[in-house]
């Protein structure tokens, strides 16, 4: 678990965990796992031939990027429960959408790392993920997705990133977005779920 959620178990502020971890007076053993402060012994053990384990956060705009530190943690707190050590995480600010993102193109391209770990698929690929884990099974690497549920709220941002882009192309990129919005309420509209 990550100092925060450590702290509120044991009742103990976390302005003073965090105080305490930086003058090395913290009462249970720490490691840092990327930026998040991870309490307990890191898993260890892994055969030496067994390549990296990445964890893998992404999202899709800069207004996000508050949700990659819980991202980070919850997808970490599921592989170490799974006693999966992690060797490295990886955060990126980019669209699935496009194929633009480096660092994760980077892991692919590395063979290296022979585990990847997500929370949600579409943090992986939007379309086509089957294709690329079928790929990474074919080289004996694989792609572990620690919540396999859909987040509804994300294939609704795909549309309209998808009618943006559609609509850039047809009427220019400043009509573009307003154009997307416009045919998102209508289709929402018209069908109320």
């Amino acid at each position: 678990m990550n100092l925060k959620e450590w702290a509120a178990a044991t009742g103990v502020s976390y302005v003073t965990a965090r105080r305490q971890y930086a003058a090395g007076t913290l009462p249970v053993p720490t490691y840092r796992l990327g930026r998040l402060i991870m309490v307990g012994e890191p898993l260890t053990g892994a055969a030496p031939d067994t390549g990296k384990t990445v964890v893998y956060a992404c999202v899709s705009s800069a207004e996000q990027q508050s949700d990659l530190d819980r991202q980070v943690a919850r997808v970490a707190v599921w592989a170490t429960g799974r006693h999966l050590a992690v060797d490295q995480v990886v955060t990126e600010v980019g669209s699935a959408l496009d194929g633009q993102r480096k660092k994760f193109l980077a892991l692919l391209r590395d063979p290296a790392v022979t585990t990847i770990v997500v929370e949600h698929r579409d943090r992986f690929a939007r379309f086509g993920a089957e294709y690329v884990e079928a790929a990474l099974a074919a080289q004996g690497r694989r792609l572990l997705v620690a919540d396999p549920a859909e987040v509804d709220d994300d294939l609704v941002r795909d549309v309209t990133e998808i009618l943006t882009s559609l609509c850039a192309r047809l009427y220019g990129r400043r009509a573009a977005a307003d154009r997307a919005r416009r045919a998102v309420e209508a289709v929402t509209e018209d069908n109320p779920t």
